[in-house]
């Protein structure tokens, strides 16, 4: 199924636009008197303006976010120092939440907490809700994959934020070739993903070494068979390609991860003028 692009005026009209898709499936799900909202969410720069004007609205509307679970994506991973948090492949372990570029610490500083300070006491998200895949589940749980059981067991995700990598199409951490049956798992990164992931977080500084080669990431099986909708977003004269290759999808392709999108129920698809007129000009 092709979707095609909702286009807004700026970055920040995306947010605007995105925030209140937020807004609306919280109230829905108050609504129908559901125990939990459940957002899954990217980190990086494409979701940024989202991020930032929801808690705008969560203060200047006073809404009440307290049942909001927020689904991470993924996160890097490194070699472990010790055999603690290790997973059972390769001595590989969760990358340090304080690091800079953790996905953990960007879900903690840049979704939860400013949820939690625009709600106010007693209305914001609980620290508990903030959610991370684990590399080291057992394998009697079923390893990594365990995150879609919990997902599942949630009642999966009620709305997914997604975001396409520029060069490559990755979604979350799922590179070019992945099979569209991958739930979550740990992942080889390419080099087409670090190196667009190297201007995500300064703390890279710029060097390819300093990102980490490996990730635990959803699948796009996660993303698809457990979402009640997705919103992808996508901005900037960078993400001309990903636009272009998102809007002539007409069913998952592999090359370019991001096209689960076609596949997902009840998708929608924002980008910015720049993105637009970047995606007219590969044509």
């Amino acid at each position: 199924m092709r979707v095609e692009p909702t286009v807004l005026p700026s970055p920040e009209a995306l947010g605007e636009a995105a925030a209140a898709a937020v807004v609306e499936g919280l109230a829905a799900a108050r609504a129908r008197r559901a125990d939990a909202f459940v957002l899954g969410c990217p980190t990086g720069r494409s979701p940024a303006t989202t991020y930032a004007a929801l808690a705008r609205r969560v203060a200047a509307e006073r809404v009440d976010v307290s049942r909001l679970v927020v689904v991470l994506m993924d996160e890097y991973l490194v070699q472990a120092s010790s055999s603690a948090g290790q997973d059972d492949d390769g001595g590989l372990a969760l990358e340090d939440p304080a690091a800079l570029h953790s996905c953990a610490r960007y879900g903690r500083e840049v979704v939860l907490e400013p949820l939690q300070r625009a709600a106010g006491a007693g209305r914001g998200p609980a620290d508990d809700a903030l959610w991370l895949p684990d590399p080291a589940a057992p394998a009697v749980a079923g390893g990594p994959a365990a995150y879609d059981a919990r997902i599942a067991d949630a009642g999966g995700v009620d709305l997914f934020l997604l975001a396409s990598g520029a060069s490559d199409g990755h979604v979350a951490f799922n590179p070019p070739g992945t099979p569209a049956g991958a739930e979550t798992r740990v992942v080889e990164l390419p080099e087409s993903t670090r190196r667009d992931n190297l201007g995500t977080f300064p703390s890279f500084g710029g060097d390819l070494a300093n990102v980490p080669r490996h990730g635990v990431s959803v699948g796009v099986a996660t993303i698809r068979d457990l979402s009640r909708s997705v919103l992808m977003l996508c901005h900037g004269t960078g993400k001309g390609t990903a636009v272009a290759r998102l809007a002539g999808a007409e069913a998952y392709d592999r090359s370019w991860p991001a096209t689960v999108l076609s596949d997902c129920a009840s998708p929608r698809f924002l980008v910015d003028r720049a993105a637009a007129a970047a995606a007219a000009a590969t044509r």
